[in-house]
């Protein structure tokens, strides 16, 4: 699949770009089909072919993100900028539901385990009816 890339030129922290028409996964210095113009990002100036770009854009070459807003730039193509530097974006996990909330023990209640509290939880009305 054919795109319209830049390719990068000029020497080190001194970088400007050509604007080419290259196969998609080709390396950054890779060879290009065709050259559509310059940009310079010191400066901001560029210069582009729009009728070359058009008619590659026919033929079924798509701009890079980046390219794409260089051409909304230029008002070769009358669309919206792309976000070149996107955003993480966490995916939505799922519903949690509420776990039980664990009590510290410190904070839990103490039961009483001592015989005659025993004897009194499990029989309460045999003791009322001992007292009448």
């Amino acid at each position: 699949m054919l795109a319209i890339k830049l390719q990068r030129q000029g020497k080190k922290h001194q970088a400007s770009y050509r604007v080419v028409v290259a196969e998609k996964r080709s390396k950054l210095g890779g060879r290009g089909v065709s050259d559509l113009g310059w940009f310079n990002p010191h400066n901001d100036k560029f210069e582009l072919n729009k009728e070359e770009i058009l008619r590659w854009m026919k033929v079924g070459a798509k701009p890079t993100a980046t390219v794409h807003n260089l051409l909304v730039r230029a008002e070769v193509l009358k669309d919206k900028k792309i976000s070149v530097h996107k955003k993480f974006v966490a995916k939505a996990k799922e519903p949690v539901t509420e776990a039980p909330v664990a009590v510290p023990v410190a904070q839990a209640p103490v039961a009483d385990l001592s015989a005659e509290a025993s004897a009194k939880a499990e029989a309460p009305e045999a003791e009322e009816v001992k007292a009448e």
